[in-house]
Order: C-alpha cells, then structure tokens, then sequence
C-alpha cells in the first residue's frame, strides 16, 4: 500500500476535504476500521496566491519543490497538490522530484469522458479559468472548454477568496454560480460543468442542478485512493 502526500493549506477547508474523502473512500474500499496512509503539509494560502499573482511562478515552482522533497522524505509514495491553481507549476514539480504525482485535471478528464461529454464549463480562480495550463491539460483528453465572461470570473473568483477560504456558504452565492452554469450551457453549449477550485465543491452539489458536475476535489482525492491500493 503506497502512502499519500498531500500539500494542502489552499485552503484549509477544502484539505480538510481531500483528507475526509481518503479515508472514508478507503475505509468503504478495506473494510472495517482501515484507511490508506497519508501525510499532509499545510502552507500559507495568501503567501502562495501572492505569487501566483505577481507571476513569480518560478518561485512558486521551487517552493512546492521543496515540500515535495520534504513530503517524500517523511515516506510519502504518490504527491497530490490539493488545488487547481497551484497546477500552473505542476510540470515544474513533477520533472523536479522523484515521486510520481496526479494531475487533478487528468483525474477530472477521465470521469468527464466516462459520461461521454466533450464539451464543458470551467469555474475557478480567475488564474485557472482564463490561463491555459488548465485548458490545454484537458484539450490532450480531446475535451473542449468554455470559460464564464470576465465579469463572471470576476465574481466566481471573489466568492473563492472572500467567502469559501472561509467555510462561508452563500445561498446568494449558489445561485450567482448556478445562473453562470446555466448560461454556459443555454449560450455555449457545455454539457457539464468543472469545479475547478477545490472550494466550489463546498458550494455547489449536484443536486443543486442537473447540469451534470465534476467535483474536482472528490475525484482528485479518490484517483490517488486508488493508486494507494494497486
């Protein structure tokens, strides 16, 4: 059984998910009282984000390096970067270390195409829906993105750092995130939506729309359950 290294802390509440969905997916997956192993390393989400947007990705890149090493010397087996963001530096990481790592997008990617669709609705930061490290994660899947307008960005990213950083949960919130979808699919055509911020999973469920929704933290998390287990 491998052990999961998790770099966590962006932010806390959404770690806090990726550690609930390991062990309990494990333990469904053992039996009994078992889970996998996991660590976690917890940065400074400001810090992180202060980077990223002064653009100092090499920095960035490094620092994640180092936590890498740290993580893999503590005996960690399989790295997970608990964040859609911080994924811009992610080919920086993984030539730079010596565990193997899971991309959150290709793990995104594989239960998109198990329902068949090829063409979605990205919500997240401004850094993951406008950049196109994301997207072009996904275009090697053959999978088409559409993005909300920048007003709309704008908004969703406001609600990321201002509201669900800090496990406060909107009604208003839901709904501004749900018309967004909802114009997505009516005007440019997705088929379903990714929560592409392991936050908005706080947020947005799927039984709050039909639209079919692809939590990224869930499946990020359960991708590395199962490679902990081969």
């Amino acid at each position: 059984m491998k052990k999961i290294g998790l770099i966590g802390g962006l932010s806390w509440q959404s770690s806090i998910e990726y550690y609930r969905i390991i062990n309990e997916q494990s333990n469904l997956l053992l039996g009994g009282s078992h889970t996998v192993e996991s660590i976690m390393y917890s940065t400074d989400l400001p810090q992180k984000l202060g980077l990223m947007s002064r653009g100092e990705t090499g920095e960035l890149a490094r620092e994640f390096i180092d936590i890498s090493n740290s993580l893999a010397a503590a005996g960690a087996d399989v790295l997970l970067l608990c964040t859609n963001t911080m994924h811009a530096v992610f080919d920086e990481i993984e030539s730079s270390i010596s565990l193997p790592m899971i991309h959150i997008a290709d793990a995104t990617a594989q239960a998109i195409k198990e329902k068949g669709l090829k063409k979605v609705a990205l919500l997240g930061t401004v850094f993951t829906m406008q950049q196109p490290f994301y997207k072009d994660r996904l275009a090697r899947h053959g999978i088409e993105v559409t993005v909300p307008s920048e007003d709309e960005a704008q908004e969703i990213h406001r609600v990321i750092v201002d509201e669900l950083t800090f496990g406060d949960i909107r009604e208003s919130s839901r709904a501004l995130y749900l018309d967004i979808m909802e114009r997505l699919r009516r005007v440019e055509g997705a088929e379903g939506a990714i929560l592409g911020c392991t936050e908005i999973p706080l947020l947005i469920h799927q039984e709050h729309t039909d639209i079919p929704v692809f939590d990224t933290t869930f499946l990020h998390a359960m991708a590395a359950v199962k490679l902990a287990l081969e």
